[in-house]
């Protein structure tokens, strides 16, 4: 693409584009060193400039100075990085990003957490990771579903997507939000109670937990640029913050998991974006878990998934091939009281010949010295890296199929313990605990891709396992099985409902969101925009709510609902609360946190 023609195209998708924004050198240094992987290829996995132009030129800077862009903002200057994100954006640099100017809460009740105060903390209310709500801490039973209504809105400023799902502790909600602003919000009115930024996207749940040897509770998460925070939960005060991974292409996706004073936290990166390029020399990431100290965010130990990566080559254009490398931990840790082990799942190898052992796997680690007690490969050969004939990549690259999903520790009603796994090649697994993951059955709920099958959450009861199933670019994407946790045998299945949004490759039924369970209803996300709530023992939809629509908020931020992906529904105190909108990876832009209530 020329540069006229260029910045014609940015030009004509921005509403309005002041002069400074139009500078030859903005477009310039996009065409340069942005154009090839924001293009609008759902194969980059990049935001397209329509996407880009809906965040703020504060934000992209962001991004590119601390977030998951420093690396390649790093080759630029600062009046570089400044002009290319006003010329993506069309907008001048200057404006507040917390959007609490407008509901803030004008009086605030104690932070005092306790029986009384139904809680939701973390990825899922337990450690075992089951996305499981019991009935008291829900306030919620099935026959009040169907009488759930909206109840307040809040919009997130400058943001295309909203991927950090809530916790709810103490009559307070703590969400992220993609320009790292942290929020405290009353939890049954919205109101804003205190605001924090983070140095970039948040897009992790927080963990919060009473501090050990003092008064008060610590909210703990992490961010983009692979920062863990600790903060004050009452106030918002920083109590320390920590780099966990200085690898510029690292980030925290999962959410950290808490055992006493050990905050276990999973490193993943974007360093197959880089891949593509001959310059970039692939690749050196290695995932990893990092405990660190509650107390003071002192580094326990580090359990890296592959050994440091060596010069094994180079490419055609003499840049160094390095392996092994990747094996990236996406989702939360899961916490085994019993067997004393922390597990966790892990993605595809990134470069060299030969997939690493702990490549698409089960580990199970000693969660006093992160050492791997045992391990247990579902898929091998996964050596994805990158598009094949693009620089650094295989010619023919294994299928991607890493673990989007936390292991469920599970137990069924005759009292034997499963770790229950889903995977991006659509196979859903259960192996055995106490045999170092020995299988004990799969099934296939979808055909598997880079973009589904299942991608970043299950749940399961004592009775059944509950799989949404993506595909995203299949013919029919979605569904929903259901299988009896003990055997694998399909209980039911549900067919894609009918589409709440209009047109658009975007627009369809991929289940990519992770559901949660209340006994005898299923909450799942889709795609589409919709929320929906089956019955547990048919898939019959018993109420659903369509996101596709701007919402009037609390704190006066223009906010509309989009794709719910990544994060599902969190469930306390007789309220769904819910993150709307996901603006990359073939997903639909929105902006907006949910709060519904039984009327």
């Amino acid at each position: 693409m020329t540069r006229a023609l260029l910045t014609g195209a940015l030009v004509a998708l921005t509403w309005t584009t002041p002069l400074r924004a139009q500078t030859t050198e903005g477009a310039a240094v996009f065409e340069r060193h942005c154009q090839s992987c924001h293009n609008g290829a759902a194969e980059n996995r990049a935001p397209s400039p329509a996407v880009l132009r809906q965040r703020s030129p504060e934000a992209i800077l962001s991004a590119l100075t601390a977030g998951g862009m420093r690396p390649q903002g790093g080759r630029l200057t600062g009046a570089e990085r400044r002009a290319v994100a006003e010329f993506v954006t069309g907008r001048a640099l200057g404006g507040d990003l917390t959007g609490a100017a407008v509901g803030r809460c004008t009086t605030t009740a104690p932070f005092t957490p306790d029986a009384a105060h139904p809680t939701w903390s973390g990825w899922s209310p337990t450690a075992a990771n089951a996305r499981f709500q019991t009935t008291a801490q829900a306030g919620l039973s099935a026959a009040d579903v169907p009488k759930l209504t909206l109840r307040w809105a809040l919009g997130f400023p400058d943001a295309t997507s909203a991927w950090s799902q809530p916790t709810i502790a103490g009559g307070r909600l703590f969400v992220g939000s993609q320009n790292g602003t942290v929020y405290s919000l009353d939890a049954r009115s919205g109101c804003i109670a205190w605001t924090y930024s983070a140095l970039t996207g948040v897009r992790t749940a927080p963990v919060l937990a009473p501090r050990q040897g003092e008064r008060g509770y610590t909210v703990y998460f992490g961010d983009t640029g692979a920062n863990v925070y600790a903060l004050d939960a009452a106030t918002g005060r920083e109590l320390w913050r920590r780099q966990v991974d200085a690898h510029p292409f690292a980030r925290i996706t999962g959410t950290p998991s808490l055992e006493g004073t050990r905050l276990f936290v999973p490193v993943s990166s974007l360093e197959e974006t880089a891949a593509s390029q001959p310059g970039y020399a692939c690749c050196s990431f290695r995932g990893n878990v990092t405990a660190l100290d509650t107390r003071t965010g002192d580094v326990l130990w580090r359990a890296f998934t592959v050994p440091p990566a060596e010069v094994v080559g180079r490419n055609a254009a003499g840049t160094d091939l390095l392996a092994p490398s990747g094996v990236a931990i996406w989702s939360t840790p899961t916490i085994d009281r019993r067997r004393g082990l922390v597990y966790v799942t892990t993605g595809n190898t990134y470069s060299g010949t030969v997939a690493a052992p702990t490549t698409d796997a089960v580990l199970a680690l000693n969660p006093a010295t992160g050492a791997i007690v045992w391990s247990k490969q579902l898929t091998a050969g996964d050596v994805f890296g990158c598009r094949a004939g693009a620089a650094n990549c295989l010619e023919k690259a294994g299928p991607d199929f890493d673990f989007g999903t936390p292991a469920i520790l599970a137990t069924t009603a005759a009292g034997r313990d499963l770790l229950i796994l889903g995977q991006k090649s659509g196979m859903a697994y259960a192996i055995d605990p106490d045999r170092q993951g020995e299988l004990v059955w799969q099934y296939r709920a979808g055909q598997g891709s880079i973009w589904g099958g299942i991608q970043w959450g299950i749940a399961a009861d004592d009775t059944r396992a509950y799989l949404p199933v993506s595909d995203i670019r299949t013919p029919a994407p979605g569904g929903l099985h259901a299988v009896d946790l003990a055997t694998g045998q399909r209980r039911w299945y549900h067919p894609p409902p009918p589409l709440r949004c209009r047109g658009g490759a975007t627009c369809n039924a991929a289940l990519i969101s992770a559901p949660t369970l209340i006994p005898g209803v299923l909450f799942s996300g889709s795609n589409d925009g919709a929320l929906r709530a089956h019955a547990a023992s048919d898939g019959t939809v018993l109420w659903e709510f369509d996101t596709n629509r701007e919402f009037l908020t609390v704190n006066g931020v223009r906010a509309t609902g989009g794709a719910i992906q990544g994060p599902g529904p969190a469930i306390a105190g007789g309220m769904v609360y819910v993150n709307a909108g996901y603006g990359d990876h073939l997903g639909r832009p929105g902006n907006v946190l949910l709060a519904f209530e039984v009327q």
